[in-house]
């Protein structure tokens, strides 16, 4: 042990100290702008943070989930080939499979093979899978409308709206912006 007392980890600076040094340097810059970009931004990194910490409490991880929730997505019965996955995860195929054998060693999913094509593979959701889907669902739940409380309904919709409007004026600009090309795990 050192006798050298632990310093607190560095503060994030507020919004408003973050613009001001902004603006301090680039002197063009929107506040209005900067503000509603820059707590997006601490929105989501936190957000993120809270998800993670409930999917560890199940024993899952977010690359889990990403795979649990897209399989769910598909609908009954809930079964799409290695590639398809890969596809709508923006993953190599070679990431893919990696995830999938931790998932299959788990029993969040199954892989065997399609009946109609044997040379082609079917992940599967199995009972865990969905179960674990489901309690992170009412975990999420729970956090977020703990997070919307003081929001009235009218103000939800409408901040739902802006919201959608900028995620279009993105996916519009920017089309490639929305998968991955790597894994992330």
């Amino acid at each position: 042990m050192s006798d050298t007392p632990e310093r607190p980890a560095p503060q994030e600076p507020t919004l408003d100290e973050q613009i001001a040094a902004y603006q301090r340097e680039y002197r063009d810059l929107d506040p209005q702008v900067e503000k509603v970009v820059s707590a997006l931004g601490r929105l989501n990194r936190r957000m993120n943070v809270a998800y993670g910490r409930q999917l560890a409490d199940l024993g899952i991880s977010n690359a889990e989930w990403e795979v649990l929730k897209t399989l769910v997505l598909s609908g009954a019965p809930y079964r799409l080939g290695p590639g398809e996955l890969a596809k709508r995860l923006g993953l190599t195929p070679a990431a893919m499979t990696h995830r999938i054998d931790r998932m299959a060693g788990e029993g969040l999913v199954t892989r065997d093979r399609d009946e109609n094509n044997r040379v082609r593979v079917i992940v599967e959701l199995t009972d865990e899978g969905r179960t674990k889907w489901l309690e992170a669902m009412r975990m999420a739940t729970d956090f977020e409308e703990e997070l919307l409380q003081d929001l009235a309904p009218e103000e939800r919709v409408a901040l739902g709206d802006a919201l959608i409007r900028l995620l279009r004026r993105v996916e519009l600009t920017q089309p490639d912006a929305g998968g991955r090309l790597t894994d992330l795990d």
